[in-house]
């Protein structure tokens, strides 16, 4: 471990084959994983859990406090996941009482000048493109992408393999495998490509695709198409993801092409 003209606080928790920069900083109530790079300038606040073969560029600060009002100063953690990179300048905040954490996943790519804020939730394999900025307890699954410049609004949820037009104010939940741009952003069609290139095949396409039709092509409002869902697809595990990520939204999600809504009041 390279700790020369790097501060590392002694209580800190370093792997084996970890490079530490010059002028990075390291708390104490710091765990990195093995095989990790720390770059010259990186800050590593108390609470940062960080694991193995991530690599933080410089600039990048971990585990700032939040930036709400309600925090209190109670412990919490800011959870980044095993290859992941946070590139020039990110800032990752740790939670409040709300979740307790923030946390990243695995085999992300977080671009420069993204910020994470307090208590969000990121899954695997997500990229979020230059100077996305994610507000408090936003939630993105798997394998989605966010454009450069997107601006998500707080509790907010992106689902899994999503694909957002850049420069995309995010004030709805995002369904599953789709893709969304526009502003006003609106469902635009599927992530076709992401979804060719995760081996998904043309007749699961297809069904995806249908599912989407019935909800934002047939004037039908949300309750409506899921019983048109439930009574003519096939029950599969890409139908009931979807189902249920429109039944759990607290935010409604996403308009139509048209601009219609598609959430009803009594949902």
């Amino acid at each position: 471990m390279n700790q020369s003209l790097a501060y590392i606080h002694p209580k800190a928790r370093i792997g084996s084959n970890v490079k530490v920069e010059p002028f990075a900083y390291i708390a104490g109530d710091v765990e990195i994983g093995d095989n990790t790079w720390i770059g010259p300038n990186a800050t590593i606040l108390d609470g940062a859990r960080i694991g193995k073969n991530c690599k933080v560029f410089p600039g990048a600060v971990v585990s700032a406090i939040p930036q709400d009002l309600k925090f209190k100063g109670e412990e919490t953690v800011a959870i980044i996941g095993d290859n992941t990179v946070l590139r020039e300048c990110v800032t990752v905040n740790r939670g409040t009482i709300s979740k307790g954490l923030t946390k990243v996943g695995n085999n992300c790519l977080i671009m420069a000048y993204v910020h994470v804020a307090h208590d969000c939730i990121i899954g695997n394999n997500v990229i979020l493109g230059n100077a996305v900025q994610l507000a408090g307890e936003v939630e993105i699954d798997d394998f989605a992408i966010l454009s450069g410049g997107c601006l998500v609004h707080q509790f907010e949820r992106i689902g899994a393999h999503v694909m957002v037009q850049g420069g995309s104010k995010v004030n709805k939940d995002i369904p599953p495998y789709s893709r969304v741009g526009r502003d006003p952003i609106v469902f635009v069609g599927l992530n076709t490509i992401g979804l060719r290139r995760r081996q998904f095949d043309a007749q699961k396409v297809a069904e995806i695709q249908e599912i989407y039709r019935i909800f934002y092509s047939k004037g039908m409002n949300v309750s409506q198409a899921i019983s048109e869902i439930e009574g003519t697809m096939p029950q599969t595990e890409e139908r009931d993801q979807i189902l249920d990520f429109v039944r759990n939204s607290t935010r409604g999600i996403v308009r139509g092409p048209n601009s219609e809504p598609v959430v009803d009041d009594d949902m």
